[in-house]
């Protein structure tokens, strides 16, 4: 069962008001400068019905009311800087909140790590990150001013109204309430409209995300005509919640303008009523001369006004409350998943041994355990090849000991000490990792391969080149490690940006070295390269491989099998093949290891 609107609105609406704390300053001033400017509203009306009080009831001349005018010009001067001022005001109090929302989101997917990545597509979270988190701006620099203005100015124009007519403060008093109270009942609409809206916004990022990824494949077979079909429905039916939303805003100005000159309308024929003498209540028994009478009339839109203004950035709040119930998601999810340590500051001292004591692992939204009681020891110093079929959760336990997963069952103990009692940030220092598909950031070689050590000097940086064969190819480009590899290092081989990663994780000087099939799909040649580049960086260094690559486990002291989340094998290349157990038949063709068998 969906739940309402007024439901689900709730836990985002407190949330951003939590958020408005972080910006009260400027919130504050710009209800303050709105203020200011009521009150000089307020002056600027009593001015005007001064002026022509005395021009054509009075007939005084124009040099007598020279400081009158001198002084609406003053007022209007100023109410003029103070709505510039109160602009700059509201944007920096939505700024602040939006660059710290986006502070908080990057800083809970950097704690969850790949485990969010695989319940949420990075389209949608990087929709979350942008479109959502631009979508709170009004209600900081906006929404949440003017309803603290909805009450003051009005109050402010009722109390100066009363004691010229309690008929016409009653007539304001008595019709002000409708406004908000059908703001209300359309804006209950807007808030589950905006949320479909972003969830809309959500999975159309996501699947033009994948789209443009799958672009090559998309063409290769004949179905790109089809996808962009598709994108064409899914951006119509954005389109149209989009009108939605928008349609109801429409409406509901349209609704607050009405009873607004409804309102206006019965002040106006009150006091027409009053000046034509049919009736005479309303003024305490004084007359009520025209400069009084203007007065009121004068105030009497912009008595309506902040609050027709409050239904105008109504629909900011409901916007707002659609995004933050998307983000509110993304965060919860990242929190579910957080590895990152709040308490554990524990270091180590030289890195002895890693341990894996009866561990077991399974994702929140599965049943079944992708590891199951994983137990082995490895040594400082040690080179441990991690082989098996795909899906046995080999990468799985490399993530477990990155700390990007926690075991469900068991512990890892690093020099006798549980992992989970350390500093992620002290541990991740100590381990260099490169995987399947190196990423490289837009930049230089050199950029890239700095990130092992940012500190690192230009001398290092070549030697790290140089040690993972870089230089093989980079030497032979224009600007050498100067050059610009570009987005995901698209002027790159496969086997150069793999080399590239080894480089950057060599000049990392981390003890231990995590390898997920470095030499997958690549060529035979290129394959060789990178071997030895492993072998280079891997010298002095604790190294776990995850390969499938005969070449690899053949030169291996020491592999780990690894079959349906267990270890099953654990011994040297030579021991196990000769065992003929679950490594020798992964290895040899089937039609030999059935003859085996």
């Amino acid at each position: 069962m969906t739940p309402s609107p007024a439901h689900t609105s709730k836990p985002a609406l407190k949330w951003l008001l939590r958020r408005a704390r972080s910006a009260r300053f400027w919130i504050v001033l710009t209800i303050g400068l709105g203020f200011g400017s009521g009150i000089l509203l307020i002056v600027q009306a009593s001015l005007i019905a001064r002026i022509v009080h005395g021009a054509f009831m009075e007939h005084r001349p124009r040099s007598e009311l020279a400081d009158a005018f001198l002084l609406f010009a003053l007022v209007v001067g100023g109410r003029a800087v103070m709505a510039w001022a109160r602009e700059r005001a509201g944007f920096q109090a939505g700024a602040i909140v939006r660059r710290e929302v986006r502070l908080d989101l990057l800083a809970h997917l950097n704690a969850a790590g790949p485990a969010l990545t695989r319940r949420q597509p990075a389209g949608a979270l990087t929709s979350t990150v942008l479109e959502h988190v631009e979508a709170l701006h009004n209600f900081f620099a906006r929404y949440l001013p003017q309803l603290a203005l909805a009450v003051l100015i009005p109050l402010s124009i009722v109390v100066v109204i009363f004691p010229i007519s309690w008929t016409a403060g009653v007539i304001l008093a008595a019709t002000a309430p409708l406004i908000p109270l059908f703001m209300v009942l359309i804006g209950m609409g807007a808030e589950s409209v905006s949320q479909r809206q972003f969830q809309t916004l959500s999975r159309m990022s996501a699947h033009f995300l994948d789209i443009l990824q799958g672009l090559p494949t998309l063409k290769i077979f004949h179905r790109s005509q089809k996808a962009a079909k598709h994108v064409s429905n899914v951006s119509r039916e954005y389109r149209h919640r989009t009108m939605r939303v928008l349609r109801i805003a429409f409406l509901s100005s349209a609704v607050l303008e009405f009873f607004s000159s409804i309102s206006i309308a019965l002040v106006a024929v009150y006091l027409g009523t009053y000046f034509l003498g049919y009736i005479n209540f309303g003024t305490y028994g004084n007359p009520l001369t025209l400069g009084a009478g203007l007065f009121i009339l004068v105030l009497a839109p912009d008595f309506y006004l902040p609050l027709r203004e409050l239904g105008t950035h109504y629909h900011a709040r409901a916007e707002a409350a659609g995004a933050a119930e998307e983000i509110l998601k993304v965060l919860q999810d990242a929190a579910a998943l957080k590895t990152d340590d709040t308490g554990a500051s524990g270091r180590i001292g030289p890195l002895a041994e890693i341990k894996f004591d009866d561990v077991g692992f399974a994702f929140e939204d599965h049943s079944q355990e992708l590891l199951q009681k994983i137990s082995f020891t490895v040594r400082s110093g040690e080179r441990v090849i991690l082989t098996g079929p795909s899906g046995g959760g080999k990468t799985t336990l490399l993530n477990l000991l990155m700390g990007f997963f926690r075991p469900s069952a068991g512990a890892i103990r690093v020099n006798d000490r549980p992992l989970e009692t350390l500093s992620l940030q002290h541990w991740r220092s100590l381990l260099a990792w490169v995987g399947q598909h190196p990423v490289l950031f837009h930049g230089t070689l050199r950029d890239n391969i700095r990130l092992g050590r940012p500190q690192a000097d230009e001398a290092a940086v070549s030697a790290a080149a140089e040690a993972a064969l870089v230089l093989e190819f980079a030497d032979r480009m224009p600007r050498s490690l100067d050059t610009a590899v570009g987005e995901k290092g698209r002027r790159l081989s496969r086997g150069q940006a793999q080399r590239v990663a080894l480089a950057r994780a060599f000049l990392s000087e981390a003890p231990l070295l995590l390898l997920d099939e470095p030499t997958a799909g690549l060529d035979s040649t290129n394959e060789r390269l990178v071997a030895e580049a492993i072998d280079r960086v891997g010298r002095g260094r604790t190294v776990i491989m995850v390969t499938h690559r005969l070449t690899h486990i053949q030169n291996a002291r020491r592999v780990l099998t690894m079959v349906d989340g267990r270890i099953v094998e654990d011994g040297s290349y030579r021991d196990l093949m000769a065992a003929r157990g679950p490594l020798s038949n992964l290895l040899q063709p089937p039609k030999e290891a059935s003859r085996h068998a």
